[in-house]
C-alpha cells in the first residue's frame, strides 16, 4: 500500500483524523481543552495507521460484532463466511480493512464511500454500497453511516460505530452512564438465549459512574427514547454527550482488564444478531434491505465543558 495519509478535520472545538485508505476508520479524535488539543478518544500511533484494530474508530459493515462459527441462514438458504476469528465468529464486518473513496471533503467534513462490487473477496455473500459522513459542527462530531443494498435479493444487515476512549486513572478515572436498562447474557461474547435480561447491579450504568477494575464486555438494550449516553473526565471537567439515532438500539460496552481505554459502541444489531432474527427473536436490531433501499444513522459526540 502507498503512503497512508490522513485527512484532518478541524474547528475551534474538536481535531479529528481520518483515514481513507484503512477503512474510512479514524486515526484521533481530540477537543479543545486549555488551549491544547486533548486526546479523549484513543490515538493511533502513526506506525499503527495501518491496522484498524489500533485505532480510535473503526466502522462495522455490513454488519456490528460477531456471527457464530461465520454461518447464517436467511431465506431457507445457509451463508458460510470466511475469515474467521479465533474464538471461530465472522467479526465487524468487511469494510474496516477496504480503502473507501473520497466523495468530498473539506475542513470541518469528510464523506467517503465504498463499493463491493468493485472487489472480488469481500467477505459477504450480497452486493452493497456504504457511505459515511464526518462532521464537526460547533461542539458536535458527526458521524453518519449509509447502507444501501445493490443487490437483486433481500438480505440481512446491520452496522457499528467501535470507538475507543482515554481511560486515565486516579483522580480522572472516567465516569460511564448508558441510557438502557437490560442486556444480553453472553458466553464467549455470543447471546447464550437471545432474550434480553435486567441489568444485574454490576452492568447498571442507568447513572454516571465510574469505571472501576472489572472487565466488561456487554450488549446493552431497551435504550431509554434516544437519550444519550454520557463519558465524563472529573478532573477535566469534560463531559461528552453520545447521542446515537434509534436504529442504533444497543451500546456494546466493552473494559478490557489493565488497559488505558474502553470502548462504547453505538450498534444497530445485538452479537449474532442474524442467528437470533433466523430462530424469530424480534428486536436485535437486524434489518432486511430490499433491492436499492437504504438505512442510514447518525451518532455524535457532543462537548459538554467548562
Amino acid at each position: 500500500m502507498s503512503e497512508i495519509k490522513i485527512h484532518q478535520l478541524q474547528n475551534k472545538h474538536w481535531q479529528v483524523g481520518i483515514l481513507p485508505q484503512i477503512g474510512a476508520s479514524i486515526a484521533y479524535g481530540r477537543v479543545r481543552y486549555r488551549g491544547i488539543w486533548l486526546d479523549v478518544m484513543r490515538p493511533t500511533a502513526e506506525s499503527d495507521y495501518h491496522n484498524p484494530s489500533l485505532s480510535s474508530s473503526f466502522l462495522m459493515i455490513p454488519w456490528s460484532n460477531r456471527i457464530r462459527d461465520g454461518k447464517f441462514n436467511f431465506n431457507n438458504t445457509s451463508h458460510q463466511l470466511g475469515n474467521l476469528k479465533a474464538d471461530g465468529t465472522a467479526m465487524h464486518g468487511d469494510v474496516r480493512h477496504r480503502q473507501w473513496h473520497i466523495d468530498h471533503a473539506d475542513d470541518t467534513g469528510i464523506r467517503l464511500t465504498f463499493d463491493s462490487t468493485e472487489h472480488d473477496d469481500v467477505n459477504f455473500p450480497f452486493s452493497f454500497q456504504a457511505e459515511v459522513e464526518y462532521k464537526l459542527q460547533d461542539a458536535d462530531f458527526m458521524m453518519t453511516i449509509a447502507l444501501k443494498s445493490t443487490d437483486t435479493r433481500d438480505f440481512p444487515a446491520g452496522f457499528g460505530l467501535h470507538p475507543y476512549f482515554v481511560r486515565p486513572d486516579g483522580d480522572n478515572t472516567p465516569q460511564v452512564e448508558i441510557a438502557c436498562d437490560m442486556h444480553y447474557e453472553l458466553a464467549n461474547a455470543l447471546p447464550t438465549t437471545g432474550i434480553p435480561q435486567s441489568l444485574p447491579d454490576h452492568l447498571d450504568f442507568q447513572q454516571l459512574r465510574s469505571l472501576d477494575e472489572q472487565e466488561i464486555d456487554d450488549v446493552f438494550t431497551n435504550r431509554i427514547d434516544t437519550q444519550p449516553a454520557q463519558i465524563y473526565y472529573p478532573e477535566w471537567n469534560l463531559k461528552l454527550d453520545f447521542h446515537a439515532d434509534e436504529l442504533f438500539k444497543h451500546f456494546v460496552f466493552f473494559t478490557p482488564e489493565n488497559k488505558s481505554f474502553f470502548a462504547l459502541e453505538p450498534v444497530t444489531n445485538a452479537n449474532d444478531g442474524f442467528n437470533l432474527y433466523d430462530k424469530g427473536i424480534t428486536n436485535t436490531g437486524v434489518f432486511v434491505l430490499k433491492p436499492n433501499q437504504t438505512q442510514q444513522a447518525t451518532a455524535s459526540l457532543r462537548i459538554q465543558s467548562d
